[in-house]
């Protein structure tokens, strides 16, 4: 018969209760390890754009893109309505300032210089006419004017002859007094002449003003007039290069509308467009360089525009040494300008994300792995391809500068 022996079975329960406690110790502590394991760094692709930190001095540039503009512009208007009849020159062609561009026809115009021109010859013959009858009024003003003279001075010469023979009772005294009486209304008579001569040279000169106007009046009508059909044949202006000619034969044009653009591709600058958040360091007087892709230019930013226009400022660029071959109007160029030049700064690339003045997070280079680790770092003034580096990193560290957004969410990288 079997004999119960209690004691086995306790120890194999015992037993049971120390392997149950175990394994659990055992995954507890498994647990916990793997909690306070930091997640695997992910494996990045090893030719992401690494730069190391350096020290020394430093050139603030900033860049834009532009064209080649001429410096003197000149748009041709036609200065009356008329309908285009020729395309004497075609655009690209150099031109002299009495060249001919393109010939206008205008009937109106034509016939307007013409009734001009007869106008200023009727007004001109008028005038001579004129002249002509108050020089003959006034001849005859003087010949009444001398003959009053006469009759005075024969007046007075027998006034003074009765009163010599009246003193010797040769005239009775009655005589001598009608002598002296006629005399005396002669000398007022030539007086009374005289002022009429006067006053009519000065009526001549009022008729001959009034007559002199309407001749300049029409002679001014008729240079209008002429200078409208002038204006028939448009010319240039101007020495330089036929850059564009909006118009076509036949097509009919109001005055005041622009027929050709006139421009000296020798005088050239640079147009520039800067991006408004790297303008604000840009001023009058800075050096730059344009580079044409056939050769660089020297110059010197001599504008800058006040307002912002699509997210960009102008900046005009005086060109100051000679341009390259291919170098014409409208030119795509690339255009650099020097912001200032720093002494003694901690400088590294630019990074795809690094704006200036702020804080970025990048990932420094572990020495002797190929990890990365990221470390905030404060930005100050950037440049085109450099940014000065104020705080968060020491000469000589080796950064990640490539576009590293898509891993955020870690702090270490492994590089592969």
């Amino acid at each position: 018969m079997d004999i119960a022996r209690p004691d086995i079975a306790q120890k194999k329960r015992r037993r049971r209760l120390v392997l149950g406690a175990t394994a659990a110790i055992v995954v507890l502590a498994v647990s916990l390890g793997l909690s306070r394991l930091r997640p695997a760094a992910p494996t990045v692709d090893s030719t992401v754009w690494i730069e190391e930190v350096k020290r020394g001095p430093m050139l603030r540039q900033v860049r834009g893109i532009g064209t080649l503009v001429p410096e003197e512009i000149r748009w041709i208007a036609a200065t009356t309505d008329g309908r285009v009849e020729r395309l004497v020159v075609l655009p690209g062609t150099p031109v002299k300032a009495d060249t001919v561009l393109l010939e206008l026809t205008n009937p109106e115009v034509e016939l307007a210089a013409l009734d001009a021109l007869s106008q200023q010859g009727a007004a001109e013959a008028a005038l001579a006419e004129l002249k002509v009858r108050l020089e003959s009024q006034r001849l005859n003003q003087e010949a009444d004017l001398a003959r009053v003279q006469s009759e005075s001075r024969q007046a007075r010469l027998k006034a003074d002859t009765d009163d010599v023979l009246a003193k010797q009772g040769l005239v009775a005294d009655l005589n001598r007094k009608l002598s002296a009486v006629a005399a005396e209304e002669m000398v007022k008579r030539e007086a009374v002449e005289q002022k009429r001569l006067s006053i009519a040279d000065e009526a001549i000169r009022a008729q001959l003003a009034v007559q002199q106007a309407q001749v300049e009046q029409r002679r001014a009508l008729a240079r209008l007039r002429r200078s409208q059909l002038d204006g028939l044949k448009v010319r240039a202006g101007l020495d330089g290069m036929l850059q564009q000619m909006p118009v076509e034969v036949g097509q009919r044009v109001a005055a005041g509308t622009n027929l050709a653009r006139i421009s000296q591709p020798e005088h050239l600058k640079a147009v520039v467009r800067i991006n408004e958040t790297q303008a604000r360091d840009v001023q009058i007087g800075q050096p730059a360089t344009i580079d044409t892709r056939n050769g660089v230019v020297p110059g010197r930013v001599a504008r800058v525009d006040p307002a912002v226009q699509n997210g960009t400022v102008t900046v005009d660029v005086a060109l100051l040494g000679p341009l390259p071959k291919g170098a014409r109007p409208d030119l795509t160029v690339d255009g650099t300008i020097e912001l200032e030049r720093l002494a003694n700064v901690l400088y590294v690339g630019r990074p795809a994300q690094g704006q200036p003045e702020t804080t970025v997070g990048l990932f420094r280079l572990l020495p002797g792995t190929n990890e990365a680790q990221r470390v905030k770092v404060e930005l100050g003034r950037a440049s085109v391809s450099t940014i000065e580096v104020r705080s968060g990193l020491a000469e000589g560290d080796r950064v990640i500068l490539s576009d590293t957004s898509a891993w955020d969410a870690h702090d270490r990288i492994r590089l592969r």
